[in-house]
């Protein structure tokens, strides 16, 4: 060594550089002078020293330029190129997740049109562009192709998640089954006692809320259960992978998607499924009930999963492939681990899915969206913090019964107090006619598409009748109408009611008027103004039509709100069939009554005492009894109902309708009829109407002879006094002068039911009074101080005077008070 000369640096084993020692000659200089200059120099080097230091660790390790990305020392997943970097230096790190990236050797690979992986990268693109509407780049190809799975171990004991190989593609069925150290191709993925293996430390960081705001592309699902219901739709708009997915159309020019349904009025399905399962709003299609939209979050999802309101790409495809699953399968229960192994996608994304897909699930629970209906639960349906609320419900019809179902299956206790001595409410069953079914309430299911009837109807196994839509009218005598004066009247009277939707439109509530004083008026200025002139028997066919309307409103025209009379068609209602359920609505109620704690005969009068039974204590209590009991005041509560509330109680009205109905020896209308489900009676008078307007055949393609009919409008209080046989014989009468031309047998049997009377329920369906508006429906909703909650069909402004809008009256609030 050549005395005071610096020595060489050299690089140690770890990256870091440092100075070999100076010789003591080095160091003992005597002239000061010449010791202050060395020393100067000596520290000029070191800060040079310093840099070089830094420059050299750089080209070896290079951290990922993404701004805080925790990979302190990424590693290239892909190791594609024979140049690829795998855990050491690169000009350039790609992140996709913070324990994801893959390096600029490999982006070259597939990117450099001269290099091997080129024509690879460039056939997916063209895959992609074809189905897909986001960006083909070289991230997307990567997260989409060459990321590896990751797969959690199914053991109960174990639950770790394992990357698998890039060779090994994931299935559902791989996915359901996957045990640490499975072999594949007869080769062990990991040695022995491979669950004791520690999981990687990568997995503990994505639950984390940080890390999916790290994420750079979102999650796009391969094979998913939805994928069969959106094949209208671009498959990443709705969380799916334009590469997985299979498109029975172009998508270069998408204005093509409006709804056929719509136009041809058929319905659109997916093979194998019930028909009336279309939970999916297909592209331009609207007001069809209970369907969401696949590429869009709903508000009180955005107001329930806020984290995904800038990127609901992963929000959406959990719950599409929920919903899906739901439809496929609704007759068991829907539960993480069915839904788990169907969430295929590259990458530790996956893992967040999963732990995602969890709270989805329970919040679509909860909300009724998914695991409603019949459902016999063997294990709560929510977490263990849902199931302090005891509740109690009062009135054992469709809206308490849904509630109380809802509500056990979640975990809670729930206690129904009925004040009959029967369930149902105003659906009551009679099987006296020969063993037929004839709902003396309710028993036609109005629009079976998304229908929660048709839902449970399919997890009962029990097979809805479709109405035919040919109604022939007959009047006295026996003719049947011309089809053109009764398609023509038909046109006259919608046309009418057009002119009244018209004239409400600036309307204020004040300025309301009888639907029935309304009609009137615009029919005389159309006849002024049009010179036109009807028959004789085209004015009964109107009178005929206005009997159907009375028939809906349940109530005589003078009362109803001329304003507000259809109120929910504001509102998507149901589409699809009408259908007769031949085995009646108590089919459905009885199967949801099954297990819960029910006591009949039990009327509630006041701070839920009941006679015969103790007190009972409950942290919130359900109301579900019919709008004319609240109006009355049988129940009275401690404080008084808010002055708010009382008020729209009183602004709607409880409609009546009354039933007839009658067994024969034989089925004598056959021959007339012709097959229809159902006929109309022209009213031989205005003051004649809606006594016995239209005919239904309680069993229709079957041999038993059956005939029922309904009584509305001003013909309700007319038989009022009269005896059951006086009623029978006035429709015997109606009957006997429609098949004038042959003999109609005496009834072997008949009944008449009597809603007036009926002390628990007085009423049929409520319905808009003058004067009044469909936000009574939601105020009535409204509950008092988180204690105090209310369901029925007079609660839904969206369905109101069905069962329908009564059961999902019942699920809205059991969602309400579970989330208390």
């Amino acid at each position: 060594m050549i005395c005071g000369q610096f020595t060489d640096y050299t690089v140690n084993a770890s990256g870091a550089r440092r100075a070999k020692k100076r010789t003591a000659m080095e160091s003992s200089s005597g002239d000061g002078q010449s010791s202050l200059r060395s020393s100067g120099r000596q520290t000029k080097r070191k800060a040079t020293d310093t840099e070089e230091e830094e420059d050299q660790s750089e080209k070896k390790y290079r951290k990922c330029e993404k701004a805080g990305c925790s990979a302190t020392y990424p590693v290239c997943f892909a190791s594609a190129s024979e140049r690829c970097a795998k855990n050491g230096y690169t000009s350039r790190w790609y992140h996709l997740s913070c324990g994801e990236h893959f390096c600029n050797e490999c982006f070259d690979h597939y990117y450099r049109s001269h290099k091997d992986g080129y024509e690879t990268y460039a056939s997916w693109k063209r895959v992609w562009t074809g189905n897909g509407k986001s960006e083909p780049s070289l991230k997307a190809f990567m997260a989409d192709q060459q990321l590896p799975y990751w797969v959690q171990c199914t053991k109960p004991d174990c639950g770790k998640w394992r990357q698998l190989t890039k060779e090994i593609q994931l299935t559902a069925s791989l996915a359901a089954t996957y045990r640490c150290g499975m072999k594949f191709n007869n080769v062990k993925t990991e040695g022995p006692d491979q669950c004791s293996l520690p999981e990687d430390l990568r997995v503990a960081e994505v639950i984390d809320s940080w890390w999916h705001s790290m994420l750079i592309l979102p999650p796009l699902f391969k094979d998913s259960p939805a994928n069969p219901f959106l094949t209208a739709y671009y498959p990443d708009c709705v969380g799916m992978s334009p590469s997985g997915s299979t498109s029975n159309h172009s998508h270069a020019d998408h204005s093509w998607s409006v709804n056929a349904c719509s136009q041809t009025h058929t319905l659109c399905s997916v093979p194998g499924l019930c028909p009336y399962f279309q939970p999916f709003y297909q592209p331009n299609e609207c007001g069809k009930a209970l369907c969401v939209r696949p590429d869009m979050m709903e508000l009180d999802e955005l107001y329930e999963f806020p984290e995904f309101s800038r990127d609901p790409t992963m929000y959406l495809a959990l719950r599409n492939l929920i919903l899906a699953s739901w439809h496929r399968g609704c007759k068991e229960v829907l539960t993480p681990q069915n839904c788990a192994p169907h969430i295929i996608v590259r990458g530790l994304v996956r893992v967040r899915c999963v732990q995602e897909m969890d709270r989805v699930l329970l919040f679509m629970t909860r909300k009724g969206l998914i695991n409603t209906g019949v459902l016999s639960v063997k294990q709560p349906l929510l977490p263990e913090r849902y199931h302090n609320n005891n509740v109690i419900v009062i009135g054992a019809g469709a809206s308490g019964l849904a509630a109380a179902r809802q509500l056990q299956n979640f975990g809670m206790q729930v206690v129904m107090l009925e004040a009959s001595e029967r369930i149902g409410g105003r659906v009551w069953d009679d099987t006296s006619l020969g063993g037929v079914t004839v709902g003396r309430g309710a028993q036609i299911v109005n629009g079976c598409v998304n229908n929660p009837i048709a839902l449970m109807s399919e997890q009962l196994s029990i097979k809805m009748h479709k109405l035919g839509e040919r109604c022939d009218l007959f009047q006295e005598g026996g003719s049947a109408t011309d089809p053109a004066i009764d398609k023509r009247m038909d046109f006259h009277f919608n046309a009418i009611l057009d002119v009244v939707s018209e004239w409400r439109k600036d309307k204020s509530q004040n300025q309301d008027t009888p639907l029935g004083e309304k009609i009137q008026e615009v029919y005389k200025t159309f006849l002024q103004e049009s010179g036109v002139q009807f028959s004789q028997l085209e004015e009964k066919v109107l009178q005929f039509h206005l009997s159907n309307l009375e028939y809906a409103c349940g109530s005589t025209l003078d009362q109803v709100s001329a304003r507000s009379w259809d109120h929910n068609e504001f509102f998507a209602q149901f589409s699809g069939d009408h259908t007769l359920l031949t085995e009646g609505y108590s089919s459905v109620l009885n199967k949801l009554a099954e297990g819960l704690d029910i006591r009949i005969k039990s009327p509630v009068s006041h701070q839920i005492r009941c006679p015969n039974y103790l007190s009972f204590l409950a942290k919130c209590v359900l109301v579900t009894v019919p709008l004319t009991l609240l109006q009355k005041n049988i129940i009275q509560f401690n404080p008084p109902l808010p002055e708010r509330k009382l008020k729209a109680i009183h602004s709607l009205g409880a409609g009546l309708i009354e039933k007839v109905a009658l067994q024969f020896p034989f089925r004598f209308w056959d021959g007339k009829i012709q097959g229809a489900d159902y006929f109309g009676h022209i009213p031989p008078s205005p003051d004649k109407r809606g006594m016995f307007g239209v005919f239904y055949d309680m069993d229709p393609q079957g041999k038993r002879s059956v005939l029922m009919s309904v009584i509305s409008g001003e013909a309700v209080p007319s038989i009022r006094d009269m005896e059951d046989k006086d009623v029978a014989d006035q429709c015997m009468k109606v009957l006997r002068e429609l098949f004038k031309e042959q003999e109609v047998p005496d009834p072997v049997n008949y009944f008449v039911t009597r809603w007036s009377r009926d002390m628990w329920s007085q009423m049929s369906y409520s319905f808009v009074k003058t004067g009044g508006s469909g936000e009574a429906y939601d105020i009535i909703a409204e509950d008092v101080q988180g204690k105090v909650f209310f369901a029925g069909e007079a609660t839904n402004r969206h369905f109101p005077q069905t069962v329908t809008g009564a059961y999902l009256s019942g699920v809205r609030e059991a969602s309400k008070i579970a989330a208390l």
